[in-house]
């Protein structure tokens, strides 16, 4: 099997690590790993099947030679640089939402949209955390019976917001523990601990956040269906890792429940938690290290035609990051693409 020259942008970060994680955990041909961060973590030491490998600065030649750049280092570095990538061969996969809705790159999820790898032309769009674990559960869904809106409340855990958000709920909760002043938030706007935030990236005139907006637009470019209405709250849990999400479908004809779980329990990268009577539902608990979105409380909606409510939960650094970057380069190896 042909073997690959692999950089990872962002080697250090929390994302970064998982995905040298699922690199070495998928046994992906890694013929060369190339770890790269800021200046600042520059000669750090990573782990990597058994071998330490010192964290080089990321700069425009670190590219030579590299054949896949996983990038997860911000959308400022990824504007930068990832051209920069694509000029010396590379494919990037980037993380960040830099390219997710420029129409000439592909936004990506293997179980939903695979052959719009297809096309790209050097930048691969990973598409955001909570829309990914969504449109994994929706498009069984849609191709059952045709969804016509989406109402979407998420929980999202701390480490969406990156290692220091996960250190600033645990120093919080410790100081209300312990009856000490609660430290000032810094990563998160509000107090976390003990704290549901509704409140994830900045918020615009319309009153929505930019989190939001990345669900309502994503959905609809990886689905390949702008007739999708999506009305989403995204709210900040105190939670270390896995978001949850209460999913509301309205659909253009009438679906069971018995048929939306038949279709769910046959779909690519989905596990069904779905019986109520023995208290058998996903929680964040369940899903932290597993590659599947989790779906269970399936249930009419009866004060609207057509309509079903969901629960979704899936490992947002997994699934939500890492993981579908990976796949989405195991799908360029397959198709004989890189």
């Amino acid at each position: 099997m042909k073997e690959y020259t692999v950089a990872v942008v962002g080697a250090t970060g929390a994302v970064g690590q998982e995905m040298l994680k699922v690199l070495e955990q998928r046994n992906f041909p890694v013929k060369k790993l190339i770890p790269l961060a800021s200046a600042r973590s520059a000669g750090k030491k990573v782990k990597f099947k058994g071998e330490e490998i010192t964290v080089e600065e990321l700069k425009p030649e670190s590219f030579e030679g590299v054949d896949i750049a996983l990038f997860s280092a911000g959308g400022d570095r990824s504007k930068q640089f990832a051209p920069e990538a694509v000029k010396r061969g590379a494919v990037v996969i980037d993380n960040s939402s830099a390219f997710r809705m420029d129409p000439e790159v592909p936004l990506v999820v293997p179980e939903v949209n695979p052959e719009d790898v297809e096309w790209h032309k050097g930048i691969i769009a990973n598409p955001n955390c909570s829309t990914i674990q969504m449109v994994v559960v929706l498009k069984p869904l849609h191709d059952l019976a045709k969804i016509k809106r989406v109402v979407v409340s998420t929980y999202q855990a701390v480490s969406g917001a990156g290692a220091q958000a996960v250190e600033e709920l645990k120093e919080q909760t410790r100081a209300v523990l312990e009856g000490k002043p609660v430290p000032p938030p810094k990563k998160i706007p509000k107090q976390i601990a003990f704290n549901c935030v509704p409140h994830i990236d900045k918020f615009f005139e319309s009153g929505y956040t930019r989190e939001e907006l990345k669900m309502i637009n994503e959905t609809k470019k990886i689905m390949h269906d702008d007739s999708i209405k999506v009305s989403p709250t995204c709210v900040r849990v105190p939670v270390f890792i896995g978001h949850s999400e209460s999913v509301n479908l309205e659909f253009e004809r009438p679906i069971t429940v018995e048929e939306a779980r038949e279709a769910l329990k046959r779909a690519p990268g989905v596990t069904v938690m779905d019986d109520f009577e023995n208290l058998v539902y996903p929680t964040p608990i369940d899903v932290a290290g597993k590659d599947d979105v989790l779906v269970g409380r399936i249930r009419k909606d009866d004060t609207i035609e057509n309509g079903l409510n969901l629960w979704i939960v899936g490992d947002n650094l997994r699934k939500g990051a890492a993981l579908n970057a990976v796949q989405i380069a195991e799908l360029l190896v397959e198709r004989g693409l890189v």
